[in-house]
């Protein structure tokens, strides 16, 4: 079955759409959304991700794929976006995003209006789609955040981590209204740390902000994922049995549990509207 087929093939249905955030890079953002593609695709679900780290794109180099083109060819014209899609390991589709092109760093209205468009024009429907946006409080990171209609904020036992973590989440909340999220701690020895971290974190939220946080889940320090990282490929496939990949299907369990919202906000061309929508701040309260 060739890709155009493929792509024809997927049924119509509600979509999740789930961006991932991270406040500081280095925290294993992109290697959470990668195996928890997998995972969910493992489970019979149709999942799509969306590299949405526009100029530094590289879930395809994590998952071991050679993309010929990205978005930046759909938004030049040269390419449809049909043609931009690529598969990867069971089934998942990759939007590849562009690395080391600069003026895709910050897309400007028109810009996102031309992707909006070329969105439109496929028809494609998933069970999932999950955002893979760039680390930070840049204003990309901001709107995919509020356009989704799940977030996950993964962060490590770092300061600086979890600082940032919580700048990100007072930006959506304070700025944007944004008052539900769910925190994955990532790299921690154990669920107990994970736990305590999250504990750290509700404690300072509840001091100084109106949000609810959702423990998601906690993924260990684990040597058999960064041997998946060397070797490109997801942990839940080259170690099934590991630690890392039993919380990563575990995570995927939790979102599986989420309810599919109602209404059009789950077609991949209604979110990249909401992209294109979210971009003021919300008025004050």
């Amino acid at each position: 079955m060739d890709q155009a087929e493929g792509l024809r093939r997927l049924h119509k249905t509600a979509t999740k759409v789930i961006t991932v955030a991270s406040g500081k890079g280095g925290v294993g953002k992109t290697n959470v959304v990668a195996n928890l593609a997998i995972s969910l695709a493992r489970a019979g679900n149709r999942v799509m991700v969306f590299d949405a780290d526009l100029g530094l794109g590289n879930i395809d180099i994590l998952l071991g794929l050679t993309p010929r083109y990205n978005i930046s060819h759909v938004l030049s014209g040269e390419k449809t976006l049909e043609q931009v899609l690529v598969r990867g390991p069971h089934d998942v589709w990759v939007l590849p995003a562009a690395s080391g092109v600069s003026s895709m760093a910050a897309l400007d209205a028109q810009s996102q209006a031309r992707l909006i468009d070329a969105v439109s024009g496929i028809d494609l429907q998933l069970d999932y789609l999950l955002v893979d946006c760039a680390a930070g409080i840049s204003g990309d990171v901001l709107t995919f955040s509020r356009a989704a209609q799940y977030l996950i904020v993964v962060l490590s036992n770092e300061p600086a981590s979890v600082a940032d973590a919580y700048a990100l989440i007072k930006v959506l909340s304070k700025q944007y209204g944004q008052r539900r999220f769910h925190l994955l701690p990532n790299m921690v020895r154990d669920a107990r740390e994970g736990q305590t971290l999250f504990a750290k974190i509700v404690g300072v939220t509840d001091r100084y902000l109106d949000v609810s946080l959702d423990l998601v889940g906690t993924i260990p320090l684990d040597p058999a994922l960064r041997a998946a990282v060397r070797a490109q490929r997801a942990v839940v496939e080259s170690a099934p049995q590991s630690p890392a990949a039993a919380a990563f299907d575990a995570l995927a369990s939790r979102v599986r549990a989420w309810p599919v919202p109602k209404g059009p906000g789950g077609q991949l061309e209604f979110f990249m509207a909401q992209w294109l929508q979210a971009g003021q701040p919300a008025a004050p309260a």
